[in-house]
C-alpha cells in the first residue's frame, strides 16, 4: 500500500517541478511586466490591487495575508487546492474562465512560453 502511495504521489510532484523547470525565469522577469500594475514580488512586495506574489507557486489558493480575495478564490483555498505550476498555469491562460466570479480583470497569457517563464520566474521569490 504504501508503495503505490508512494508512486502516486511523485507522479503528482514530478510534472509540477517539470512544468516550473520549463520556464526561463530571466524571460518571465519581462513577461512579469504586465502583472506589475496590480502585482509584488521581492523583498518588501506588498499587496496592490491583487496579492503579493511571494511564495505563491506552492501555496494554498487564496492564503496571501492581508488581501481580499474573491469568494471563488476563496472556496477553492478552504477546499485545500494550491497553486501548482499546473494550477497557475491554466488561471493564467484565462483567469475569468479559470475561477469564474474572479476580481483578476486580467485577460490572460496566451502562450504557453510566456506562461511557463512567469511561472518559473514566481518560483525564485519564496514567501515572506
Amino acid at each position: 500500500m504504501i508503495r503505490y502511495l508512494t508512486a502516486a504521489v511523485l507522479a503528482a510532484i514530478v510534472p509540477c517541478a517539470a512544468l516550473a523547470q520549463d520556464g526561463d525565469a530571466a524571460a518571465g522577469e519581462k513577461v512579469f511586466r504586465k502583472c506589475q500594475a496590480c502585482h509584488a514580488v521581492g523583498e518588501g512586495a506588498e499587496n496592490k490591487v491583487g496579492p503579493a506574489l511571494n511564495g505563491i507557486v506552492g501555496r494554498t489558493i487564496a492564503s496571501g495575508e492581508g488581501f481580499d480575495y474573491s469568494d471563488v478564490l476563496a472556496e477553492m483555498g478552504s477546499a485545500g487546492k494550491t497553486w501548482t505550476p499546473e494550477e497557475l498555469g491554466a488561471f493564467l491562460t484565462k483567469p475569468r474562465d479559470y475561477a469564474k466570479g474572479t476580481k483578476m480583470s486580467f485577460a490572460g497569457l496566451r502562450k504557453e512560453d510566456e506562461r511557463a517563464d512567469v511561472i518559473a520566474y514566481l518560483a525564485t521569490f519564496a514567501g515572506s
